[in-house]
C-alpha cells in the first residue's frame, strides 16, 4: 500500500465520535445491560491461600429468600482446560477452570457461586456458606532473588558477549538489586460479565480488552464450537491490561446461564479484584552495569524474577527493551519465575518494559553519578546505530532528539548537579530523567467499510474501543480515503460477530487497523466508481472506473472538481442502497526473521519538591518527549500519555498490594487502602511528539502511544529523589520514611 503522506483528517486533533454517548450516559457497558428474567451471580471467596476444601454446606443458603441456585464443583456441569494458545487466539491467564478440584492455591479462589433474583440476595447467600478447609501455611514470601524457580536455572533471554569477563575488568560498575511490588489494576469499572443462553447460543457481555479471544476462550470452556458464542464489548471503562484475558467469573456466567436457561450478571466486587483478576506481579532484579571511565558501556547483566501462581507460568518480560536501548558488546538478559500462593498475575500497563526500565534506567543514573557525567549526555553518548539483539537496522528511532529536545524544554542546562543545590521558594528541587521504549507491531486484521445512499458510511471491525479512541480513529481513518465527514461515518467496535480484529493491549491496535480500514475503504470506493461508470442515468456513465474518484464525498472524474456528484446521488440513481469493501492487513508478531526492529521511544524528565521540614513530597512537573510514529489525533494521544504519566506516578510513590503473610490474603483490598495518584498528586504536564512516520509499518506511518507514557517514569522519579536527598531508593514505592533519614550533603 502507498504511503500516506498528507491528509486533511489524519494528524489533525479530531472530538471523540463516541464522546456524546459517554457524557449523556448512554454507552452501555457490560453490568449496564438488563434482560428479562435476570438473575444475579455472586462468587463464595475461599478464606484461606493453601489447603483444600473439607466440606462445603450451602443448605442454609439454598433456603434463603430469592436463592434460585447454589452451584459448585459437584453440580456446576462441564466446564473445560482450553488448548495451548496459537497466536493471539486461545489466551487466558489463569488456564485452571473455575471448581476444577478441591485445592485451594490463593485467597478468594472460587469455591461456589450463588443465584439469586436481587444482588443483594446472592451476596448474603453467598455469605451464609459454609466451607470448612484443611488449612496449610501460604507461601507469599516477597523475597524473589535466590528462591526456588519453576525451571533448574533462569532462562536465557538474550545474550551477547561476555558480561562476566567485562564486568569482572570494568573501571566503574553498578551492582545493584531493585524491587517492584505487587500492583492491583484499578479501572472504575469492575470486571463484569452478563451471559445470556437460549439454548444453543451463548451471547455474553464483557468487560474484555479481546472480544475475539474471549469468544474463543469460552467456547472451548463451555464445549461448543465458536459460532455459538458472542462476546459483545461497545465500552470498556478502562481496562489497563487487566481486561485482556478471560477471568473465571466469565465462565461461571455462562455456566450459571447455561444450566438456568436464564441471563444471569456477575459483577465483580473491588475486593475481589485483589483476588481473581490479575495483577502486576512481584518482581525484583539484579543489574550489573559497566563502563568506561569516558562513559561508553562495556557490560549490561539484568536478571529478574517475578512471582507467578501455583498452576501458572506468567512471565513479566522485564528484559524486553534491555537488548537494544543501549550500545554494548557484553549483554546478558536472564528471567525466572518463583510460585507463590496468589492468584494469576496478568499484563499491567507496560509489561515488561515498564518495570524493566524502572530498574535499568535507575542503575543509568547511578552509573552516571559515578562517571561524574551528566545523566542525558551518559544516554547519548551510548546511543546505537541499530538493534545489535538482532542485528537489524531500527525501523525509525528519534531517541536522540527525544532526549534533547525534553532536555531544551525542561531546561535542563541549568541543572547543577550537587545533591541539594537546587532551591526554590524554599523548596529543595530534584531532577530526574529516563529514557523509554515500547514495542510497535501490527496484529492480523480484518474490517469493512460501507458507503450508504444516505451520504454514510458504516466501518466495522473486531476490535475494541478501551477509551483510547479507536472509535475516533477508525472515523478519521474512513474519512480520510473517502472525504466523507466523520460525523457520518458510524463505527461499529466491540462485537466477536463482526470482521476479527486486533486485542486492545500492546498499543498495536491503531497501527493494526490502518492498513486493513484503509484497504476496506478503498475496496469500497472502487465499487462506487464502478457503479457510477455502468449505471444507466449516471453522467459518468461509458467512462472508465479508473478515470474516476471519490474526494469530499463525491465522484468526479480525477482531478476536476466541476461536474462531481455526491456518492448518495450516484447510489440513488443506481437505484442500489450501499456499496462495500473488505479488507484485512497481516500481522508482525509471528515474522521470525524481521527486516526491521519496530519500536517506539521517547524521554522523561521530572522534577520533584522536597520540604524535609514537613515530610512533603511531591512531583511538580513532567515533560515528556515521545516518538511514536505519525499522531493519528493528538488530542487522546495527548491524554493518553498525561493519563500514563499519573499512573508512573503512583508505581513510583504509592502502589503497593501488601499480602498477609499467615493467611496470603491481600489486606490493602479497597481503594481506602490501596492508595493511588489522585487529582491532587498530578503536576503540569509537557507533551510533545515529534511525529515521523514509521512507514515501515504501515502506509499511514502511525504506531501506538497508549503504554510508553508510563515506560520510564518510575526510574526519573527517584533519580529525581536522589538529586535533591542524596537518598537512593531501589525498592518501590518511595517512601517518606526512606527520606527521614537524609546523609549529608555530598557531590553528584
Amino acid at each position: 500500500m502507498d504511503q500516506i503522506t498528507e491528509s486533511k483528517i489524519i494528524g489533525v486533533a479530531t472530538r471523540r465520535v463516541d464522546g456524546p454517548l459517554k457524557v449523556s450516559g448512554a454507552a452501555m457497558y457490560a453490568s449496564d445491560h438488563h434482560f428479562p428474567g435476570l438473575l444475579y451471580a455472586w462468587p463464595v471467596c475461599a478464606t484461606i491461600a493453601k489447603g483444600s476444601i473439607a466440606n462445603l454446606d450451602s443448605a442454609q443458603a439454598e433456603k434463603m429468600t430469592g436463592v434460585v441456585a447454589v452451584y459448585h464443583r459437584a453440580n456446576i456441569g462441564k466446564l473445560y482446560r482450553v488448548p495451548p494458545a496459537a497466536g493471539m487466539s486461545l489466551i487466558l491467564d489463569e488456564k485452571r477452570p473455575p471448581f476444577e478440584d478441591d485445592e485451594i492455591r490463593y485467597y478468594g479462589q472460587y469455591v461456589a457461586v450463588v443465584v439469586a433474583n436481587t444482588v443483594e440476595q446472592a451476596r448474603a447467600a453467598a455469605e451464609s456458606v459454609k466451607v470448612t478447609y484443611n488449612r496449610d501455611k501460604p507461601d507469599a514470601n516477597s523475597k524473589l532473588l535466590g528462591s526456588p524457580l519453576t525451571t533448574d536455572k533462569p532462562e536465557e533471554k538474550s545474550k551477547r558477549g561476555d558480561t562476566a569477563t567485562a564486568l569482572k575488568s570494568a573501571k566503574v560498575k553498578v551492582d545493584e538489586v531493585y524491587t517492584t511490588p505487587v500492583e492491583t489494576h484499578n479501572p472504575i469499572e469492575l470486571h463484569a460479565s452478563v451471559a445470556v443462553y437460549d439454548g444453543q447460543k451463548f451471547t455474553l457481555y464483557e468487560t474484555s480488552q479481546a472480544v475475539v479471544n474471549h469468544r474463543d476462550v469460552l467456547a472451548q470452556m463451555l464445549g461448543v464450537p465458536p459460532e455459538q458464542v458472542q462476546v459483545i464489548t461497545r465500552f470498556l471503562g478502562s481496562g489497563f491490561g487487566g481486561k485482556l484475558w478471560p477471568w473465571p467469573q466469565s465462565a461461571l456466567a455462562a455456566a450459571c446461564a447455561r444450566n438456568l436457561n436464564r441471563p444471569v450478571k456477575l459483577v465483580v466486587s473491588r475486593q475481589m479484584m485483589f483476588q481473581s483478576v490479575g495483577h502486576r506481579p512481584a518482581i525484583e532484579q539484579h543489574i550489573q552495569l559497566a563502563a568506561e571511565p569516558d562513559g561508553r558501556l562495556t557490560a549490561v547483566q539484568q536478571d529478574y524474577v517475578n512471582h507467578t501462581s501455583m498452576l501458572d507460568d506468567y512471565d513479566e518480560g522485564c528484559g524486553e527493551i534491555t537488548p537494544f536501548i543501549y550500545s554494548t558488546q557484553n549483554l546478558l538478559v536472564t528471567g525466572g519465575l518463583a510460585r507463590r500462593n496468589v492468584g494469576n498475575p496478568t499484563a499491567m500497563r507496560g509489561p515488561g518494559a515498564v518495570p524493566g526500565l524502572f530498574a535499568l534506567e535507575s542503575a543509568m543514573d547511578e552509573l552516571a553519578v559515578s562517571l561524574k557525567m551528566d545523566p542525558v549526555q551518559f544516554r547519548l553518548k551510548n546511543e546505537p546505530e541499530m538493534d545489535e539483539s538482532l542485528n537489524i537496522p531500527f525501523s525509525s528511532r528519534h531517541m536522540k532528539e527525544c532526549l534533547t529536545v525534553g532536555a531544551e524544554k525542561f531546561g535542563w542546562a541549568n541543572r547543577t548537579p550537587q545533591i541539594g543545590s537546587m532551591k526554590k521558594d524554599g523548596v529543595t528541587l530534584g531532577w530526574g530523567v529516563a529514557a523509554c521504549s515500547w514495542l510497535a507491531a501490527r496484529s492480523e486484521t480484518q474490517a469493512s467499510v460501507e458507503l450508504r445512499q444516505d451520504g454514510s458510511a458504516r466501518v466495522a471491525c473486531g476490535t475494541q474501543d478501551i477509551g483510547g479512541g479507536t472509535y475516533t480513529v477508525l472515523a478519521q481513518i474512513v474519512s480520510h480515503e473517502t472525504g466523507i465527514p466523520v460525523s457520518k461515518i458510524n463505527v461499529v467496535l466491540g462485537d466477536s460477530a463482526l470482521p476479527s480484529g486486533p486485542i486492545s493491549g500492546g498499543s498495536w491496535v491503531t497501527a493494526s487497523v490502518t492498513p486493513a480500514v484503509l484497504e476496506a475503504a478503498q475496496k469500497a470506493s472502487q465499487s462506487l466508481l464502478l457503479v457510477a461508470a455502468k449505471s444507466d442515468g449516471s453522467p459518468f456513465k461509458g467512462k472508465k472506473p479508473e478515470d474516476l474518484e471519490l474526494a469530499d464525498g463525491m465522484v468526479r472524474l480525477k482531478g476536476q472538481a466541476q461536474g462531481a456528484v455526491p456518492m448518495a446521488e450516484v447510489l440513488q440513481i443506481a437505484k442500489i442502497n450501499s456499496v462495500s469493501g473488505q479488507g484485512k492487513s497481516e500481522g508482525t508478531l509471528e515474522d521470525s526473521k524481521p527486516k526491521y526492529s519496530f519500536h517506539s521511544y521517547g524521554a522523561q524528565f521530572v522534577e520533584i519538591g522536597w520540604q524535609p521540614e514537613i515530610a512533603r513530597l511531591r512531583i511538580n512537573r513532567v515533560v515528556t518527549v515521545i516518538d511514536a510514529g505519525r499522531i493519528m489525533n493528538p488530542r487522546p494521544a495527548r491524554n493518553q500519555i498525561e493519563g500514563a504519566v499519573v499512573m508512573g506516578i503512583g508505581m513510583a510513590l504509592f502502589e503497593e498490594t501488601m499480602y498477609d503473610s499467615r493467611s496470603g490474603a491481600p489486606i490493602n483490598n479497597n481503594l481506602a487502602d490501596y492508595v493511588m495518584a489522585v487529582n491532587a498528586d498530578t503536576p503540569q504536564i509537557d507533551v510533545t511528539f515529534l511525529d515521523y512516520p514509521d512507514y515501515n509499518l504501515n502506509a499511514l506511518g502511525v504506531r501506538g502511544v497508549g503504554e510508553i507514557g508510563l515506560a520510564g517514569i518510575a526510574a526519573a522519579i527517584p533519580s529525581a529523589v536522589y538529586h535533591a536527598t542524596g537518598v537512593r531508593v531501589r525498592n518501590l514505592p518511595v517512601r517518606i520514611e526512606d527520606l527521614l533519614s537524609m546523609p549529608k550533603t555530598s557531590i553528584a
